[in-house]
């Protein structure tokens, strides 16, 4: 579970110092995306393989943990789709756009968009769709098991998942300059449902095993 934790927190640490410090960057403009982007890009794209690959390796101990029962399948599954879309998100990277890096073509609307751009969006849409699926299939787990709060967090994880990527699809079509901000904030939900829910189940793994 340890994994989870680490990873989740680390994601979220590295993308947010490293858009506040970036030159040029709009931490509320831009999408965490377009820091694999630029001299300090490497920074970015390793955070997206070593988080995405810590996510795997929490599926896999998610997967021991919640076995036999709801969720126990397709959960870490999920989970584990989130993962090694992560990874791909950081190897195929954006093109450069929206002013970023300093002298890139202004706006989305590019003409000539990479084929590693179109790939990153693929992987992108598995990132935004996975987790808060596994919100709720993780939900019912948690409703079988008695477990009200973690059911409830859990479902008003995966809607408000949902409510800010329909939001940011919007704001990001129509290249609004608070579309950064609004994929942070759905980044951050959902991050964050991962981390509690990991030290949570390390939690009752203990209790068990003691």
């Amino acid at each position: 579970m340890g994994s989870g934790i680490v990873g989740s927190t680390m994601f979220v640490f590295v993308f947010l110092l490293d858009g506040a410090t970036r030159i040029g960057y709009a931490p509320l403009y831009h999408p965490v995306s377009a820091l694999s982007l630029g001299d300090r890009g490497w920074v970015q794209i390793t955070n997206f393989i070593i988080a995405g690959l810590l996510m795997v390796a929490f599926a896999v101990g998610l997967r021991r943990s919640l076995y036999p029962g709801h969720g126990a399948r397709w959960g870490p599954l999920l989970l584990g789709i989130f993962g090694v879309s992560l990874v791909f998100s950081g190897i195929f990277v954006m093109d450069p756009m929206q002013g970023y890096p300093l002298g890139a073509p202004s706006g989305i609307h590019t003409v000539g968009v990479s084929w590693h751009h179109h790939a990153h969006d693929v992987f992108g849409i598995f990132v935004f769709t996975s987790l808060p699926i596994a919100c709720f299939v993780l939900a019912r787990r948690f409703s079988k098991s008695a477990s009200r709060g973690w059911t409830m967090y859990s479902m008003l994880t995966g809607m408000v998942m949902v409510v800010l990527l329909m939001f940011f699809g919007t704001l990001w079509e129509n290249d609004h300059h608070f579309a950064g901000l609004i994929q942070r904030m759905m980044l951050v939900v959902g991050f964050t449902w991962i981390t509690l829910m990991a030290a949570h189940l390390y939690k009752e793994c203990k209790k068990e095993c003691d």
